[in-house]
């Protein structure tokens, strides 16, 4: 596999308060510990910083960063202007610059359907892997036909859920092959000590506060657990303060840490004893492979879920305490469930770490190099 070089395109900031761009960063580095030069192409924060740094991730030496401003070139960079088309005409220079000195990327791995429909037409002879994380045309019809083409035509297209494979092929009438790639985690060096006849202070959720992650339901859920505590790890000042508000008297206390570095949320999830994912059913939630999912499991939780198909993907049924997505008051009866059943919420979360070893960031990678491969063999570049 060495001398195969590869193109992540992202055209987004790195470093960036969002799940993706810990799965970025993650990424690039699992490909790199599995034999590939990577070049990862990105829209910089500041000039000179490493968006791996911000991770606590060592950067392989393998790793090219590429960065690529969105804003517009000198004279007029100090108008407040960004658009990714931007960033599009700058790796289109890039690459073109590479083409010229023979060395372009043997792949090019971009999970943007605008900048993989263009890099398509840009560059038709240089193979693209596409990332699918939803149907966008779903939301966005004008989008159809760039869609349509990028999932007919790219050499490979990875689907985070076995529910979207589906329905992208339905959808657009494809008839293809997809490789189902759920997130991943990185694995703790140690087992977590967890103080299970604590469970119910202990209880967590990590991540984004928009409407269909459900967390509504979790503070609603509050009610019926008094002598509880809940921490909530993420959200902005506006949908926390929104929350705030919500919070029922004589129950559950809620703490809000706001944003938090991804590594400390690590150091709550090594302590939690119960970590929650209240989705809610609807278009969006129907294709999420969720990335909190998959790091409660590395940290041994005993995990409390939505019943949605795509989370049963992931857990058996005796792998979570389910509840009907939207019942507050299943929620909060899941919650106890696993509360007042240490031995039996320990045992859950020690399963749980077990079977997060097939989810980790290298195992992961290394089915992406397959693809890598089975490309090169088919372009004639073993």
């Amino acid at each position: 596999m060495a001398g195969h070089r590869l193109l992540y395109a992202f055209p987004e900031p790195l470093p960036l308060r969002k799940a993706r761009a810990v799965q970025v960063v993650n990424t690039v580095k699992a490909l790199a510990d599995e034999g590939l030069d990577v070049d990862l192409a990105y829209v910089p924060v500041a000039e000179g910083d490493d968006p791996f740094a911000y991770y606590g991730i060592a950067r392989p030496e393998t790793v090219r960063l590429v960065p690529l401003s969105r804003g517009l070139p000198w004279p007029f960079s100090a108008m407040r202007f960004h658009s990714n088309r931007l960033f599009l005409w700058r790796l289109r220079r890039w690459l073109e610059a590479r083409q010229r000195v023979g060395s372009c990327p043997d792949v090019i791995f971009a999970r943007h359907v605008k900048l993989a429909s263009s890099l398509l037409t840009s560059f038709p002879g240089i193979p693209l892997i596409y990332e699918a994380h939803e149907v966008f045309s779903q939301s966005a019809p004008k989008l159809h036909a760039r869609e349509k083409r990028v999932i007919e035509s790219a050499d490979v297209v990875i689907a985070i859920t076995r529910a979207l494979a589906t329905s992208l092929g339905n959808f657009f009438g494809v008839s293809r092959e997809f490789v189902f790639l759920p997130s991943a985690t990185t694995l703790p060096d140690r087992a977590a000590e967890k103080n299970w006849a604590n469970a119910a202070r202990e209880i967590v959720y990590a991540g984004s506060f928009y409407d269909w992650k459900g967390v509504d339901d979790l503070v609603a859920a509050a009610q019926w657990l008094p002598g509880y505590r809940i921490t909530l790890i993420g959200g902005d000042d506006k949908n926390i303060d929104r929350l705030r508000r919500q919070i029922p008297e004589g129950g559950a206390e809620i703490l809000f840490t706001g944003h938090m570095a991804h590594r400390e949320v690590w150091t709550v999830l090594e302590r939690a004893c119960i970590a929650v994912i209240p989705n809610r059913a609807g278009s969006v939630s129907a294709f999420t492979s969720p990335l909190k999912l998959f790091e409660y499991m590395a940290a041994g939780c005993a995990v409390v879920a939505s019943d949605l198909p795509v989370l049963r993907e992931v857990l058996a049924d005796d792998e979570a305490a389910w509840f009907q997505p939207g019942d507050a008051k299943g929620l909060a009866d899941a919650i106890r469930h696993l509360s007042t059943r240490p031995s039996v919420a320990s045992d859950l979360g020690s399963r749980l770490a077990i079977k997060a070893r097939q989810f980790s960031w290298s195992a992961r990678a290394a089915s992406l190099r397959k693809a890598v491969e089975a490309i090169a063999v088919q372009s004639g570049r073993p």
